[in-house]
């Protein structure tokens, strides 16, 4: 394979534009899917991704003999192996849409591509070399026919047995599909999976436990239906990017939160797979409990557990309820929402960067514990992977790290520049405006650089706390936020050293480094867009070009 390009591809995944040839004859049932072309896809992708070359063919045969069936699937290497099994999923499920009653297909991309053929098109080798098909060995004359019999039965029940373990290998990953969308999938999938199964389909859900072995549970429609008073407004809690989330109560009497895909939301699609790939795997104190899903029809929910007091910004930014969060509720709200980010990204089974941290996004229990929510945007590295490019920029603007929103650079340091925001939000009690307001001429951040660069840091504390907190605490937590927030990746501190620096007063904190120069970019870049376009809102770029236009970079 050749490729060229006026951009810089290496290391990066891509599955559009993609190109689709196949046989003009039919399978014998067309209507039907073809379940031994599909068996043998679905086995080469479980191991190709994590083989050296990244390439791989299998064979099978029906059980008669009558029937030989040949696949081959091919990543190129320049991508990981999570990149390679994502890229590979995607181009299978095209198969349903295109080619499934074809005798033979293939489908390319630019990282990777399948091919399905009913005779041999590649020699036994390393090599992928398409051959003549091969022709049947004529018996040897005068050799041993007892022999020979014997090698064909021997070969006849490895061929079925191949079969029947193919097959069921094919059920066991079909069974939980659902409905599948028939328009074209191009868009890029936020996520990758560093394991098995990487990419979620629509109606798809990879049915596995949380670390500590609880199993997610299939709801049924009638229940939730039942629990939510039939989605009422009444019931209605709130809506985001996914779509509106319903408060509900089960019948043996537990509360429940039901996120509902939005219908129209093409954004929520990807947050819908995006949120069940990450949350499924995990289990911790400090981030959200999914419970489990429903998918009837063409409803998509998910179910988690109700948490009383709704989000953090409902508290930090009302004039009423912000009183109600004195100093030992902000510094365990801080202190909480920390851990929960150092299990993501360094204690976990997977190396998840979440990027959309900010104040909505964490969810107070009845005991104002916090929990990290919405987990739609998130992505997992591998366990070496320190940074990766990405062509489409999702986030929040205020909590974004400027190499992320001006370069598409995303690290674990790029959520720990929003948790120094964050950190910054708790301790004033006020919003960080700055990059999405025409009317603020400077951002919380901004303000903050200048009163520390004065000795005045006192200043940025709340008024609602001041005369009860331990103003020494809060300077150095401070201190510990406009680290988070250097512009040097490297410089800012890992989310275990900040759980390390807020538990310990022994541990001294270097001084940070000089004013965000960045960020006073960036501002004044984002300070011409139109507030139409940005006020309080999520941003999402198509591709980079279109990021680095609105941005000027």
């Amino acid at each position: 394979m050749l490729r060229y390009s006026n951009k810089n591809f290496h290391g990066v995944y891509q599955t559009y534009p993609r190109l689709f040839m196949w046989n003009n004859e039919n399978t014998t049932s067309p209507d039907e899917q073809n379940f031994g072309a599909l068996s043998l896809i679905y086995t080469l992708i479980e191991y190709v991704p994590y083989t050296d070359m990244m390439f791989g063919t299998n064979q099978s045969a029906s059980h008669d003999g009558s029937q030989k069936r040949y696949a081959l699937t091919q990543c190129s290497r320049d991508i990981n192996s999570s990149d390679c099994s994502s890229c590979l999923g995607i181009l299978r499920d095209d198969v349903t849409q295109c080619c499934q009653a074809k005798r033979g297909w293939r489908i390319f991309a630019p990282s990777c591509s399948i091919r399905y053929e009913e005779s041999q098109f590649y020699q036994l080798s390393s090599t992928p070399v398409p051959v003549p098909s091969p022709q049947v060995p004529e018996p040897v004359p005068g050799g041993n026919g007892g022999n020979n019999t014997t090698m064909i039965v021997i070969a006849t029940v490895v061929s079925s047995l191949a079969v029947a373990v193919a097959l069921l290998l094919f059920w066991y990953f079909s069974c939980w599909k659902g409905a599948r969308r028939t328009e074209e999938r191009s868009q890029e999938i936020l996520l990758r999976e560093n394991s098995n199964r990487s990419y979620l389909n629509e109606g798809e859900l990879p049915i596995t436990g949380y670390d500590n072995g609880e199993q997610m549970h299939n709801f049924n429609l009638t229940t939730i239906r039942l629990a939510t008073n039939n989605f009422s407004d009444e019931n209605k809690l709130g809506e985001g990017g996914f779509g509106p989330v319903y408060k509900g109560i089960l019948p043996a009497g537990e509360e429940i939160a039901v996120k509902r895909l939005s219908m129209v939301s093409k954004q929520g699609l990807e947050e819908f797979r995006n949120e069940v790939m990450v949350i499924a795997k995990l289990q911790h104190k400090n981030l959200v409990r999914l419970l489990g899903y429903c998918l009837e029809g063409d409803e998509k929910l998910l179910v988690y557990e109700y948490l009383a007091n709704t989000s953090l910004d409902a508290f930090l930014f009302d004039p009423e309820k912000s009183r109600e969060l004195d100093w030992p509720k902000r510094a365990n709200i801080i202190s909480g929402t920390a851990r929960g980010l150092q299990y993501l990204h360094e204690d976990s089974r997977l190396k998840i960067v979440h990027r959309d941290m900010k104040a909505s996004n964490i969810l107070l229990d009845d005991q104002m514990h916090p929990k990290i929510s919405d987990f739609g945007t998130a992505r997992i590295f591998g366990g070496n992977q320190l940074e990766a490019n990405t062509n489409k920029v999702v986030g929040t603007f205020g909590y974004m790290a400027p190499e992320y929103a001006l370069e598409g650079i995303i690290s674990t340091k790029s959520d720990v520049y929003s948790f120094g925001i964050l950190l910054l939000e708790i301790i004033t009690g006020k919003k960080n405006r700055g990059f999405y307001s025409q009317y603020q001429a400077q951002s919380l951040l901004l303000h903050a650089w200048q009163l520390w660069n004065e000795g005045t840091g006192k200043e940025l504390i709340d008024r609602n706390i001041i005369d009860s907190c331990p103003v020494s605490e809060a300077l150095r937590w401070i201190h510990i936020a406009l680290l988070c927030v250097q512009d040097d990746p490297a410089r800012r501190p890992t989310m275990s050293l900040v759980v390390l620096m807020l538990g310990s007063n022994a541990v001294n904190l270097p001084q940070p480094s000089a004013g965000p120069k960045s960020l006073v970019k960036f501002t004044s870049i984002l300070s011409r867009q139109s507030s139409a376009s940005l006020s309080g809102s999520s941003f999402l770029a198509s591709d980079q070009s279109t990021a680095s236009v609105l941005l000027g970079s």
